[in-house]
């Protein structure tokens, strides 16, 4: 068995496979996702699992260089908004390597996640709660 944090195995390939400055997209349970993304379902029920918990794992797993957040995640939804800059901070502190944020509308990032790799929906039943990690190199 696997001994890292993340054991799931779809996502294990996916950050396994990520090439310098690929996206993913981290989402709550409603974002639209395009058809010719692949999908990582994850949700199980409201809330389960949680956005922030995946992204924790997400990150622990893979080298961020930038990210994007939707604008309206600010003001709407401002306690995980404030949760997910903490934990990039965190991993940029971590790491040693700075993690630029980017924010764009949110119809912008509805557009964007077509150009992802993956996008993986969670539980998550807070708006805006989607984030679009860009992979950066450990070297």
């Amino acid at each position: 068995m696997k001994k890292s944090t993340l054991i799931n195995s779809e996502l294990s390939y996916l950050v396994a496979t990520l090439g310098h400055t690929d996206e993913i997209t981290i989402c709550d349970a409603g974002l639209p996702i395009p058809d010719e993304v692949q999908r990582i379902d994850l949700a199980l029920t409201h809330g389960v699992p949680s956005f922030l918990e995946t992204v924790k794992v997400i990150m622990s797993e893979s080298q961020v260089e930038g990210v994007v957040i939707a604008e309206e995640f600010v003001t709407v939804s401002p306690k995980h908004h404030d949760a997910l800059v903490k934990q990039i901070k965190a991993e940029s502190e971590a790491t040693g390597k700075s993690i630029s944020v980017t924010y764009v509308s949110h119809e912008e990032f509805k557009c964007r996640t077509v150009n992802s790799r993956a996008v993986v929906r969670t539980g998550e039943c807070t708006p805006y709660a989607n984030v679009i990690f860009q992979a950066g190199v450990v070297f």
